[in-house]
């Protein structure tokens, strides 16, 4: 139905259009043609035509072909308006330039190419000398002007590598070493730009400036991509040293790897876990990791479970743990030791406790092991029970019996060696020892500002 209107409404109107328009326009219009389609025929190719515009054409073409030494030996004829090229040219390019120049003489219709190239081995070995003449003419003119250019650019590079040498300066702007260093690094970027800008503009080739840079652009383009990880651990290291995370000898986890912190270069952040060992962590897995820093705040809780019988009375437990830890050397006042009761067991109640130590004066760990011990110490002196496991043994006869056992040679140590709860220095003096032997240069400052 739609169609059949629409073909309704064509038909109706079509007496309007044919009426206002000539048939040939209403044929133009059909078919898509232009009024200045159509008038452009009549002005590429006048009526006017003659002998003596031809003569004309070819006067102006013979004067134009004898200033030139590629083409002033071709042989020129013109026939109403139609110009014909015929001779010998030395080159392909000899042979365009002879053709445009004839097509924008005015009043050529067409051009009939009859040039031949010639292809002798002779005439190409004296074209190709005479320009090497050329060339070395031109480039003895332009040596000293190249070799000022050349000391132009020399200057300023050693002047921006100069100045990029002044840490100090870059310090004041920056109080982190690797800033500072890329801000050097980027002061000596822009002194061998401008260098070479200089150079160029009085070697008066300002326009392959834009040539280098382009080719720079795309040469960076793929070394950023076939060197991607290599650049995100470089960015994120400047990140991190901005943002500080962490300090030399903190003790961290990052991403499951725990150890103290013992640099902080451009490519990695190097641990140096409880058992001596170096773990390097590429920079970029550090920035996007969950990082707990266990130094950062000195005041660090600790925990653990003690089990006692069902039968015992759970509030004087609670409070003979909690009195042992308030007089035990390491754990804090404040914030105060806490005794909970964590589960009802089958067998046993499970309490769990807790305490606070100032790390930058006890050992954590050895802190947390005396309060386990004290603890014990005190349930035994109570005659509080702590349940033992049950196991079914089976005894059978032996033929020979065992060789006693001789007193441990434990028993006879200080027990001041056992109860010692100061801080060790063992992993610190690693981190120092490995910051003496590293050859790069640590991006972690005590004056840095910290996240």
């Amino acid at each position: 139905m739609k169609v059949r209107a629409f073909l309704w409404i064509f038909l109706w109107c079509l007496p309007l259009f044919s009426s206002s328009l000539h048939a040939d326009e209403l044929t133009n219009l059909l078919t898509g043609k232009t009024d200045s389609a159509v008038a452009g025929t009549d002005k590429v190719i006048s009526t006017g035509s003659s002998v003596q515009s031809d003569k004309k054409i070819r006067e102006r073409l013979h004067s134009i072909f004898r200033e030139l030494e590629a083409i002033k030996t071709v042989s020129i004829s013109v026939n109403n308006g139609v110009v014909t090229l015929d001779g010998e040219v030395d080159s392909s390019a000899s042979e365009t330039k002879a053709l445009q120049f004839a097509k924008q003489v005015e009043g050529v219709v067409e051009v009939q190419n009859a040039l031949v190239i010639n292809r002798s081995m002779s005439k190409r070995l004296q074209n190709t000398w005479d320009k090497l003449l050329v060339m070395g003419k031109q480039t003895i003119a332009a040596l000293p002007l190249f070799l000022l250019g050349l000391l132009v650019f020399l200057l300023f590079w050693m002047l921006g590598g100069w100045i990029s040498r002044r840490q100090n300066l870059f310090r004041r702007i920056s109080p982190n070493a690797f800033i500072a260093n890329l801000l050097g690094q980027m002061t000596h970027l822009v002194f061998i730009m401008f260098g070479l800008v200089l150079a160029l503009t009085l070697l008066d080739a300002t326009a392959l400036l834009g040539t280098i840079l382009g080719a720079a652009g795309i040469v960076g383009l793929a070394v950023g991509f076939a060197v991607r990880d290599t650049v995100e651990n470089y960015i994120a290291s400047i990140l991190l040293s901005v943002r500080n995370p962490f300090e030399v000898n903190d003790l961290v986890n990052i991403d499951n790897f725990e150890g103290n912190v013992a640099s902080l270069n451009s490519r990695a952040t190097v641990l140096i876990s409880p058992d001596g060992n170096h773990i390097r962590i590429p920079n970029a897995t550090v920035f996007k990791a969950i990082i707990t820093n266990f130094t950062r705040n000195p005041e660090r809780r600790f925990q653990f479970d003690v089990g006692v019988d069902t039968n015992q009375n759970l509030l004087v437990a609670q409070t003979l743990a909690l009195e042992t830890l308030q007089i035990m050397p390491g754990v804090m006042p404040d914030p105060k030791p806490a005794v909970l009761i964590e589960a009802l067991g089958d067998s046993n109640v499970q309490l769990r406790i807790f305490g606070w130590v100032d790390q930058r004066q006890h050992n954590f760990g050895k802190v947390r092991s005396e309060a386990i011990r004290g603890v014990k110490q005190a349930f035994d002196q109570a005659s509080i029970v702590m349940p033992e496991p049950i196991y079914n043994l089976r005894i059978s006869q032996q033929t020979e019996t065992p060789t006693a056992l001789k007193p441990s040679v434990a028993s006879v140590i200080d027990r001041r060696d056992v109860q010692d709860v100061s801080v060790d220095r063992t992993i610190a003096d690693k981190v120092q020892e490995e910051q003496q032997v590293s050859d790069s240069e640590n991006l972690l400052t005590a004056n840095a500002p910290k996240e």
